[in-house]
């Protein structure tokens, strides 16, 4: 076993026996609740109640393991996502599915742990719970005679006293009616005072009484004689022993209950089963013949009165005058037989039915209880595929997000388990589906959260909630339309986060963007993506043709806006960035300080980056060096090229947006200076405008990866090229590249030639392999695929590169 796999195992066990022992003290207390009429008065001792508690907190190990399971495994995995060590873990190259290995291995053995608790552990203890609630319900109450009230807890005695001394115990004004012989109030005994007790083996009770008189109607002749003799005795002090019956606790055989469903294991449940199917089997078989002799199931022949006489000419009558009497009574006579047939016929069937019934309903609770034992098992395994990677996606340990989600998950399973094992008993369903439906419901929601954590998605990102429960409760009480936004940009990337902040319902007083320009032949007007959005949903525009004219900055203060926001717009004069009272942020689409300028998401392909993202940093006097307030970062994908990156940070973009805006209006914003977000050691890389010069390919000086980096990060826009010529002709052809493919393996031609079966592949030499395109584009043609471009283009090694 690796240390990777010794650590996350021993990160898991920890809470996972914390875990357990809390849910199963929760579901024993529970237990506890449920029973508690039962043991609140029988003066049991601490030992039996412990015993009972003992046992019942085994029957709930199945319930809690599940439960156990699914909390550990999100608290792990949360643990090390918030401590980021699941991050240190990927950056060493290692996946969360190779994380998830040793965990997956301990929810197994948890899993067959479960199986035989519930075969092997739960059986006994269901038994003794069945033994003990049966000794305890025949042990009688505590014997406790209240003041002013005839007491006839004691069998064949009424008590009644007048007051009681709690320090001492003595009783005053003791009554004790003597009912033993059934003959009425023939003995009673009264004294001033006595004191009560029992004997050791609880058989007896001993009254002490001070100072009273007993009566005795002593007359043993017939009831109705009333000339009884009563005998009356003075006593300072008598002793009166009551005999007692079951007030000591007294256990019962354990094999009493050994017979009940719940309290076999599977060899059990099977032998039962097998005797209970046979003996259902021949009852039906003897009501198939019963069925046939009985003869409130006969059918008489209407017209043949010599019953089972074979008839082999049919008797031929008129079907429509069958049901038609001559006389109204004969029809009433003709129903009334009719119903009572009827009657018996299903008399007869509900008899029928009676017979198998207590047979049927035991076959369902054997069939349950024999698949609940696997069902059972196999939730703790699914519960953690469920656990697991919902807390590598959300990162929180402790017993507080995890515990909140996993209840809720867990409730799911245990509504949806209750009401399928309730719709098996009753015959609704069949007992696979009774048992496994908890598992076919949370199956698959468990391989989606899974599938999710291992493309790393913030899908249930707890941030994501709690911005969100945010944005709702702003609307209701409104405090979005109070602040005012200027919102500043122009590209098609400034639209997204304009639409989520307007759709958030945050009040955008104006949209500045550029002013419209005629491009094309026909010097068509084109106005900016940010300003046809604006002009559509009817916000303010403004196109000032200078960000420092007098009219601009006199509009702008008239708005009297509470922030700014600017997203690929160009570089504000300080008399504009300070006008708003809580400030001027700006969404740039690079991590900061890295790639400061115009093309960030280009150059960070160019440059062959891993990881790139987004930031927002109030605007200062410099381009992107303002303190940074939010960042977060994504993934760049070996497929990925500008335009897929375009739009995966316009989409992360908006959503830190809309974070920083609610941080800048609620005065809850960190500001870092970016000097702090960087090593000690790093390179700061710049985002320049992208040139003509710079989207030229040179395929004789570049690697392979340096080639096809360069063509991702210009793909779609503006276009990497590179300009081609047939051999003995002077004019150049350009030809823009917009996906290519690195082939490291030297064909032994040198940098910068062609390589082509003139049918499937086009490729040019570099320094140390062959790049292979795949979508590119000759100056005036279309745009299309390598084998519909060699389709029409002849002798491709014929040409050179120029």
């Amino acid at each position: 076993m690796k240390i990777l796999d010794r650590f996350i195992i021993k990160s898991f066990i920890g809470p996972f026996i914390m875990v357990l022992l809390i849910v199963v003290f929760i579901l024993m207390m529970q237990f506890l609740w449920l029973y508690i009429d039962e043991l609140v008065g029988k003066g049991l001792s601490l030992g039996v109640i412990l015993e009972f508690l003992g046992w019942g907190g085994a029957t709930m190990l199945p319930l809690a393991l599940p439960l156990a399971t699914l909390l550990a495994s999100m608290m792990t995995l949360g643990t090390m996502g918030e401590n980021n060590e699941l991050l240190a873990i990927k950056a060493a190259g290692i996946s969360l599915q190779r994380v998830l290995v040793p965990l997956t291995c301990v929810s197994l053995l948890i899993s067959i742990g479960a199986f035989f608790a519930s075969n092997n552990l739960t059986p006994v203890a269901y038994n003794k719970i069945f033994t003990l609630r049966d000794d305890i319900g025949r042990k009688k109450d505590e014997i406790k005679i209240p003041i002013g009230v005839f007491y006839d807890g004691v069998e064949g005695y009424t008590l009644r006293i007048d007051g009681r001394d709690d320090k001492s115990g003595m009783m005053y004004g003791v009554m004790v009616y003597n009912h033993s012989g059934s003959r009425g109030n023939l003995s009673l005994t009264i004294a001033d005072s006595g004191s009560m007790k029992m004997s050791p083996q609880k058989d007896y009770l001993i009254f002490n009484l001070y100072s009273g008189i007993s009566y005795d109607e002593t007359n043993t002749r017939k009831y109705r004689d009333t000339t009884y003799q009563l005998q009356q005795i003075d006593f300072t002090e008598q002793e009166l022993v009551i005999p007692l019956e079951n007030y000591t606790f007294q256990k019962s055989s354990e094999g009493k209950y050994s017979d009940q469903v719940k309290a076999m294991n599977l060899k059990g449940l099977t032998q039962d089963r097998d005797s209970i199917g046979r003996h259902f089997d021949s009852t039906v078989v003897s009501q198939r013949g019963r069925l046939l002799t009985n003869s409130n199931l006969r059918y008489l022949k209407q017209y043949d009165t010599a019953f089972g006489k074979n008839i082999s000419v049919p008797l031929p009558y008129d079907s429509l005058k069958v049901c038609q009497w001559d006389e109204l009574s004969k029809e009433r006579d003709a129903l009334k037989e009719a119903i009572s047939a009827s009657n018996k016929y299903i008399s007869t069937m509900e008899s029928y039915s009676r017979e198998t019934f207590s047979d049927i309903y035991l076959l369902r609770r054997i069939d349950i209880e024999i698949l609940k034992k696997y069902s059972q098992a196999l939730a703790c395994f699914v519960l953690f595929f469920i656990g697991a990677p919902l807390g590598a996606i959300i990162r929180k340990g402790g017993l507080g997000t995890p515990a909140i989600i996993s209840i809720l998950f867990f409730v799911l399973y245990w509504v949806v388990d209750i009401s399928s094992t309730k719709l098996q008993n009753d015959g609704a369903v069949n007992a696979w589906i009774g048992a496994f439906l908890s598992t076919f419901v949370l199956a698959p929601i468990g391989g989606f959260i899974t599938w999710k954590a291992i493309n790393d998605s913030d899908i249930l990102d707890t941030d994501a909630f709690k911005i969100w429960f945010k944005r709702i409760k702003n609307k209701i009480t409104g405090k979005l339309r109070k602040v005012k936004i200027v919102y500043m940009g122009t590209p098609e990337f400034a639209v997204q986060p304009l639409d989520e902040l307007r759709k958030t319902g945050y009040r955008i007083a104006a949209v500045v963007t550029a002013t419209d320009k005629a491009s094309g032949r026909g010097l068509k007007i084109n106005e900016s993506a940010v300003k046809k959005y604006a002009v559509e949903h009817k916000i303010p525009v403004l196109q000032p043709q200078s960000l420092k004219g007098p009219e601009f900055i006199s509009e702008l203060e008239k708005i009297k806006a509470d922030i700014f926001i600017v997203v690929a717009f160009r570089m504000l004069p300080e008399a504009v960035w300070k006008m708003p009272s809580l400030g001027t942020v700006n969404l740039h689409a690079s991590l900061l300080p890295q790639y400061r300028g115009a093309a960030p998401i280009n150059w960070a392909i160019i440059n062959g980056e891993k990881v790139t993202g987004v930031t927002t940093f109030l605007i200062d006097k410099e381009i992107d060096t303002g303190k940074v307030i939010l960042q977060e970062q994504i993934k760049i994908q070996p497929e990925d090229n500008a335009g897929t990156m375009h739009d995966k940070l316009k989409e992360v973009g908006s959503k830190l947006l809309l974070r920083t805006v609610e941080a800048m209006i609620d005065g809850k914003t960190e500001l870092r200076r970016q000097d702090m977000l960087m090593s000690p050691d790093e390179v700061l890389k710049p985002a320049p405008k992208l040139t003509k010069e710079l989207c030229h390919i040179d395929f004789r000086n570049s690697d392979g990866k340096k080639a096809v980096n360069l063509i991702r990060g210009l793909s779609p826009y503006p276009g990497a090229f590179f300009e081609i010529r047939k051999n003995g002709e002077d004019k150049a052809v350009t030809v823009k590249v917009f996906s290519a493919e690195f082939i490291p393996q030297d064909n032994g031609k040198p940098a910068g030639s062609i390589v082509s079966d003139g049918k499937h592949y086009l490729g040019i030499t570099v320094t140390d392999g062959t790049v292979l395109l795949k979508d590119i584009q000759m100056s005036g043609k279309k745009r299309m695929d390598i084998e519909a471009f060699l389709l029409g283009f002849r002798e491709p090694e014929n040409h050179v590169i120029v």
